[in-house]
């Protein structure tokens, strides 16, 4: 039975066939028990400050803040006048490059008042990424945090444009290398910085006419409208800005909700970074569509700083990557932290083994964890387990597809696959973006003429429409004529009780055409031979899909987003005579 008004009639049951695929053809369509809303991001906002006013929006630990939703309306529509009066309007873009942070929601919700575009940037960017995504986007201001961890932003901004040194504060800019930068706006670090203008400032510049002028630009707003861009990870090329629309996140955000049937009584931890539509919108916009409060522990993710969190505040829900969920039940103090209030949350970002969500739900209590699976430019889940699906279900798939959304899946033709059959995963319906950011070429690639996705993910529906995404296209390798699936092995080989984590790809062999290899961590303190690992793969999966090569590693090559580098792997084998 559901338990709030929100997530009433959410299609849960596998009895429900209605998401089940049509005929033996993979595809399914995820029908809505609600419509869709053809709303803005500050409209929401309004909707939940009217609701729930002074009750808790945010709960800031590191920080020692919170914020009611009356707070965060004010503080947000501060920036926003402040952002009106360094000359940013309708559709022009701000950066944010800070971890997670007071600052970051105000400006996320500022910007959305008057219609400009934010730019998430990831906090691990390095100098020419930056510089990059700043020019590739146009953005006409950046808020940064001073420092990370060990980056100092300051430094790295000085080493794009050393003029600064020299810039006073607070005036217009004009860089050499970045010529759309105008303003730098500052969170934390010394008061006075040549060049770069105190938060505390932006927030207090804007007079009477400024502030006057917000209704009525956030009224004028159309759901269409861009409000976000994201970079992709950028494995092989250039990173590419993938555009969400406010009708993009709005909505996708209140179906993961209703999933997780959220409401004003739920308060969410999210110790995932804002700078991903993980942290965005499934867990900022998601808590705004249900009236949640939300819990950040922290700048980064920390474990012992995120289960004091859950356990201070009674969380009863909580969101993270595998890795993440492991790290806390790893940690020796987790029996000492109160974890009961936990009831839900979204797993996602990769496989989860089976014995790791057994004892998130049992020992961490979260029996209504859900796995979801999407992109960036899906806004961005596109499948989802239901709360009562079966442990097996939720490890060994990524769920159903979600309401008004549609999924197939093809061959390198283009035609549809029957059931249960890998192909590529493509999804159409409102989440899909509007495009990469000025990239007219790759948009075309990415979505067809009949407005499919095409994710690039190699997957498989089964007939109770549950999908279960089996590798990368582009990853995919062929043996003695063997279609074998990377991610498939990956999984496998987690299973071993050595292996912390695996890459599986294909490299050149004049026998076969490719061969698998797979680069292998080992769990600390652990030691294995190539001869080993491959003896306990065999009998165990088919015979070609056997590694024939592995090599020992302490890490994998990746991006700043952490996703593996699988092609800096193929090249390093490629450079070793025995490969």
């Amino acid at each position: 039975m559901s338990r709030n008004p929100f997530s009433a009639g959410f299609l849960g049951s596998i009895a429900d066939d209605r998401r089940r695929p049509q005929g033996a053809k993979s595809y399914v369509a995820g029908p809505g028990t609600e419509p869709l809303r053809f709303t803005t991001l500050p409209a929401l906002l309004d909707e939940a400050v009217a609701a729930h006013g002074g009750a808790r929006a945010a709960i800031f630990d590191a920080e020692g803040l919170e914020w009611s939703w009356h707070d965060l309306k004010r503080l947000s529509d501060d920036v926003a006048a402040g952002l009106l009066a360094l000359g940013v309007g309708r559709g022009d873009r701000v950066g944010i490059w800070a971890p997670n942070c007071p600052q970051w929601l105000l400006v996320q919700f500022g910007a959305a008042r008057i219609g400009a575009i934010l730019v998430n940037l990831n906090p691990a960017y390095r100098a020419h990424e930056l510089e990059y995504a700043l020019n590739k986007s146009g953005c006409r201001v950046l808020v940064l945090a001073a420092a990370i961890r060990q980056a100092d932003h300051v430094a790295t901004m000085r080493t794009l444009a050393p003029e600064l040194e020299r810039a006073p504060i607070g005036a217009p800019l004009a860089l050499e290398r970045l010529p759309h930068l105008r303003h730098l706006v500052l969170i934390g670090g010394r008061d006075e910085v040549p060049g770069f203008m105190p938060f505390a400032q932006l927030a207090a510049i804007a007079g009477p006419a400024q502030r006057a002028r917000l209704e009525g630009l956030a009224a004028g707003l159309d759901p269409d409208d861009p409000i976000d861009i994201q970079f992709t990870s950028g494995t092989t090329g250039a990173p590419k800005g993938a555009t969400l629309t406010h009708f993009n996140i709005v909505n996708n955000a209140r179906e993961s909700a209703r999933v997780m049937r959220l409401d004003s009584r739920d308060r969410l931890c999210i110790p995932v970074p804002l700078y991903h539509c993980f942290g965005m919108v499934l867990g900022v916009v998601a808590c705004v569509a249900a009236g949640a409060t939300m819990v950040f522990p922290g700048p980064v993710f920390d474990a012992a700083a995120t289960l004091r969190s859950v356990a201070r505040h009674r969380c009863t829900a909580l969101h993270g990557v595998p890795t993440m969920f492991i790290a806390e039940l790893e940690l020796p103090e987790l029996a000492g932290h109160d974890l009961s209030s936990l009831r839900t949350g979204i797993m996602a970002g990769a496989p989860c083994p089976i014995e790791t969500m057994r004892r998130v739900m049992r020992e961490m209590h979260i029996e209504q964890i859900t796995i979801a699976y999407g992109m960036t430019e899906t806004s961005p889940v596109s499948f989802q387990t239901d709360v009562d699906d079966t442990v097996e279900r939720r490890v060994g798939t990524v769920g159903r597809i979600q309401p008004h959304v549609e999924a197939k899946i093809i061959d390198a033709q283009g035609r549809i696959v029957p059931v249960g059959t890998a192909g590529e995963l493509c999804t159409r319906g409102y989440l899909v973006m509007r495009g990469y950011w000025d990239d007219e070429r790759q948009t075309r690639e990415a979505i067809d003429p009949a407005g499919w996705m095409h994710s690039g993910d190699l997957a498989v529906i089964d007939t109770d429409g549950f999908c279960r995404i089996v590798g990368r296209l582009k990853d995919m390798l062929i043996r003695g004529g063997e279609n074998v699936y990377p991610r498939e092995v990956e999984e496998f080989l987690f299973t071993h009780p050595k292996i912390e984590s695996a890459q599986v790809f294909g490299v050149p062999d004049s026998r076969y055409g490719e061969e698998v290899c797979a680069w292998i961590v080992l769990k600390s303190g652990q030691q294995a031979t190539a001869q080993e690992i491959r003896d306990w793969c065999q009998g165990r999966i088919a015979h070609y899909k056997v590694p024939r090569h592995v090599r020992f590693v302490t890490e994998f090559p990746s991006t700043a987003t952490g996703k593996p580098q699988k092609y800096l792997m193929r090249e390093a084998m490629l450079r070793e005579p025995s490969a």
